[in-house]
């Protein structure tokens, strides 16, 4: 036991400092914090979420105990919105947004859409999936929240991968329960709607080959939730909140025929241009996002396949991370989500300067790359689109306001 303990001590030691020599921005904030509590990340973490054992399908209620995740989405946007309940905190949720997009203090109102951005990059038909995805249970959790203490109806609601598919264990999940719900994917059919796109809606800021269309689900919609999941990702390093948002453009199911323009980064560590920026500058993709999610129950150190390596970092201690993060703030939640994938794998794949992206993203107006971000080419450039930072260590887990400063990132535990 002695062994094991120094042996997990040990290789805590060498990821931070692995990390610490990789990464710039160590407790060194750039960029204005977005928040009713500024540059806020909750981070719900209970054991019990799920309990998969590499048997059966990961997925199911079996292995995902649905009151511990509706508990732990409960109580993450009361904390995000320091409220004492839930009623309340959509309340304060639904009027800061409004409020920093010149609407005034309104809550929301009837008749206004809100479109939920998962993450089913892992799907191939309307079939379910062995490969990981957005978490149906998760999912439920967030509907069940917007549909009772923030009132908003069911028809009002939809839940779209405009790129990929909606697979049966989501779509049965929520249709059961929410039969209003609205889905759209790719292909449409079985109850789902196929995605429409507006043509030349996101030109990007520099000239691309990227898919340029956007779904109108999202244009149309009034507020956006962007829910990504916790993973790495070849070529970008990882893939979190600000990449889910590619899924709304009107790319092809097969991914090879696909420009990716601006999706890499310099791997020698100096600046480049990032479509990931122009993805959270846009004013119907990253701009529109009222609340960003980050699905941590399971996580993974690649994009494909299921589940396979559980966690060793501590609270973890060889399980399932049992995690949700949400924020205002679409780059402190990716720095957050970054930071805890590297300092668990930090041999991932591409991963050297792959933070490149939150860098420009927290200082759009004024980028290291010199890039004018205008992802509509409308002549208005993009403002800070929130606060980057690293933490001290994968061990404390302490940001900037962690530690009693004015700027920077706070990581609120529940």
């Amino acid at each position: 036991m002695e062994m094991t303990r120094r042996q997990f001590a040990l290789s805590i030691a060498a990821a931070t400092t692995f990390r610490s020599s990789l990464f710039e921005n160590t407790l060194s904030p750039v960029g204005v914090p977005r928040g009713v509590v500024p540059g806020r990340v909750t981070w719900s973490h209970d054991p019990s979420a799920v309990s998969w054992d590499g048997t059966g399908s990961w997925w199911t209620d079996a292995h995902n105990n649905q009151s511990v995740i509706d508990r732990m989405a409960s109580r993450s946007v009361c904390s995000l919105t320091n409220q004492k309940n839930n009623a309340q905190a959509w309340s304060s949720i639904f009027q800061y947004f409004n409020h920093t997009h010149g609407r005034g203090k309104a809550g929301y109102r009837a008749g206004e859409k809100i479109a939920i951005k998962a993450n089913l990059n892992n799907t191939t038909d309307h079939g379910t999936i062995e490969r990981l995805n957005s978490s149906p249970h998760l999912i439920l959790s967030l509907v069940r929240q917007l549909t009772g203490p923030a009132r908003v109806p069911e028809s009002s609601i939809t839940i779209l991968d405009s790129s990929r598919f909606i697979p049966g264990n989501l779509y049965d999940k929520i249709h059961h329960e929410f039969p209003g719900v609205v889905f759209v994917d790719h292909i449409g059919g079985d109850g789902r709607l196929k995605a429409e796109f507006k043509p030349n809606a996101i030109p990007f800021s520099i000239e691309s080959n990227n898919a340029k269309g956007l779904d109108t689900t999202v244009v149309e919609a009034t507020y956006l939730i962007d829910a990504a999941v916790l993973r790495a990702h070849v070529s970008s390093g990882v893939t979190l909140c600000a990449k889910n948002l590619f899924g709304a453009t009107s790319i092809n199911p097969d991914w090879h025929k696909n420009a990716h323009d601006g999706f890499d980064h310099n791997k020698d560590g100096s600046p480049s241009y990032s479509a990931f920026t122009d993805f959270l500058g846009h004013k119907d993709l990253g701009e529109k996002t009222m609340l960003f999610i980050v699905d941590g129950l399971y996580g993974n150190d690649n994009v494909d396949g299921p589940p396979h390596r559980k966690w060793k970092m501590a609270p973890f201690n060889d399980a399932w991370p049992n995690s949700i993060f949400m924020s205002f703030d679409g780059v402190a939640i990716d720095s957050v989500g970054f930071d805890f994938l590297t300092s668990e794998w930090p041999d991932l794949p591409d991963i050297a300067n792959a933070d490149n992206y939150l860098r420009e993203s927290a200082m759009a107006n004024d980028p290291p790359s010199k890039t004018v971000y205008d992802p509509e080419r409308d002549g208005v450039r993009c403002r800070s689109l929130g606060v980057h930072e690293h933490w001290n260590n994968g061990t404390d887990k302490k940001y900037s306001r962690n530690l009693g400063k004015p700027r920077g990132i706070e990581l609120f535990q529940i």
